[in-house]
């Protein structure tokens, strides 16, 4: 095992620990606004199946199942979904699948995790987990979170996940590492947020940058500690509701305090003012999350998966009864009940749900989010 400098002394950087209990939180609080129309409030991509017959959230806790059983599992989501999530995951207790009154992002969220969690178990080690990840090798995505919670399990660790960038993309954040200390593991830096074009290629250039894959892997006490520190104001609020867990009044009390805490996410609140102490000094490590990760964020990144799937130059990814195209290359298109012709057409996505249509470019799927904004304010709810 490869030591190194901690507290003026050689130390390992992890070792092998007593088991401790590992609790997978998957995050699928979500609007998945940007998969209008198929996404809508009651069933959100994390509760579609986008890629195969399981659902997202399915997937999400299929891979993770060798790591823990159903009972281990707990879900943080919104009103809309907890009643389908149910019944997507019967075998995760009802009571673990927690309901947020409002939506106040990841750090509230993951937050709330740890407080309870800390309260059950107080040696547990939490993964945080989007339920809207795509994952191509689940054998070597398990085999990376066995190594982070065994990094998580020594002191106040807390292990990120960065992905080897593709491209200089500007929808994810980036994490800076520092000094390499195993094989794929790294001290972290610093986190970006979603830089612009500019800095981003400056990042890929650079090599020592990888996406933020939003998994993280900590012990529910060295989160509790982190919000206590960095999110000083919140973190009292999510103490209070986990210390109510269990009793007749927890549902009046989450419903009073969950709205009163700060609407962040955990890369703001925790891990950009962590990474500011330094790398030596911070307990942030990178760990590469070499499985194939795709987040699956827009309808191109959907159509890039199915694309590099059918490993073919130009290809068009149809979901129809049946389909012809003429002098047609890069266009997704959803129509389940229907012939698709595509003729002279590039890079579209057409997307065909019972009540809505979706015409865009691939260039502008990010934008397709500002629909469902339009529809709200003109209150058409019916299609939200």
């Amino acid at each position: 095992m490869r030591e190194t400098l901690k507290n003026g002394g050689l130390q390992p950087l992890w070792v092998h620990v007593s088991k401790q209990p590992f609790y997978p939180v998957i995050l699928a609080g979500g609007s998945g606004t940007r998969f209008w129309p198929r996404s809508r409030r009651k069933q959100a991509k994390q509760v579609l199946a986008l890629e195969g017959k399981q659902t997202m959230i399915q997937k999400t806790m299929e891979r993770l199942l060798p790591l823990g059983t159903e009972k281990d599992f707990w879900v943080i989501t919104n009103e809309f979904l907890a009643e389908e999530i149910q019944r997507q995951l019967p075998a995760i207790p009802a009571r673990q699948v927690v309901t947020e009154p409002v939506a106040r992002n990841t750090a509230p969220a993951i937050g709330l995790g740890a407080f309870l969690l800390e309260k059950i178990a107080p040696k547990s080690i939490i993964g945080m987990f989007p339920a809207d990840h795509v994952i191509a090798d689940e054998k070597k995505f398990r085999k990376v979170v066995q190594r982070a919670i065994e990094i998580a399990g020594r002191e106040d660790h807390i292990v990120v996940m960065g992905v080897q960038p593709a491209r200089a993309e500007t929808g994810y954040g980036y994490i800076e590492t520092g000094e390499k200390l195993e094989s794929e593991l790294f001290r972290v830096k610093r986190f970006t947020e979603k830089p612009n074009q500019q800095r981003a290629e400056e990042f890929v250039t650079a090599g020592n940058y990888y996406w933020n894959s939003g998994i993280f892997v900590w012990s529910a006490r060295t989160l509790t500690r982190a919000l206590r520190e960095h999110l000083s104001e919140t973190a009292p609020y999510l103490e209070q509701i986990a210390a109510a867990w269990g009793t007749k009044d927890f549902d009046k009390t989450f419903a009073q305090l969950y709205p009163k805490c700060e609407n962040i996410s955990i890369d703001y609140a925790v891990l950009e003012p962590r990474s500011a102490k330094g790398e030596h000094s911070s307990n942030l490590f990178c760990l590469l999350a070499d499985f194939g990760w795709n987040d699956l964020g827009s309808w191109a990144a959907l159509y890039e998966h199915h694309a590099g799937l059918q490993k073919e130059d130009d290809t068009n990814v149809v979901h129809g009864k049946s389909s012809y195209a003429l002098n047609a290359t890069g266009n997704y298109v959803y129509a389940l009940e229907k012939f698709v012709a595509i003729v002279g057409v590039h890079n579209l996505v057409v997307v065909e749900t019972d009540d809505a249509i979706l015409v865009t470019t691939r260039e502008h799927s990010q934008d397709v989010g500002k629909i469902v904004k339009y529809l709200s304010e003109k209150k058409l709810t019916e299609l939200i």
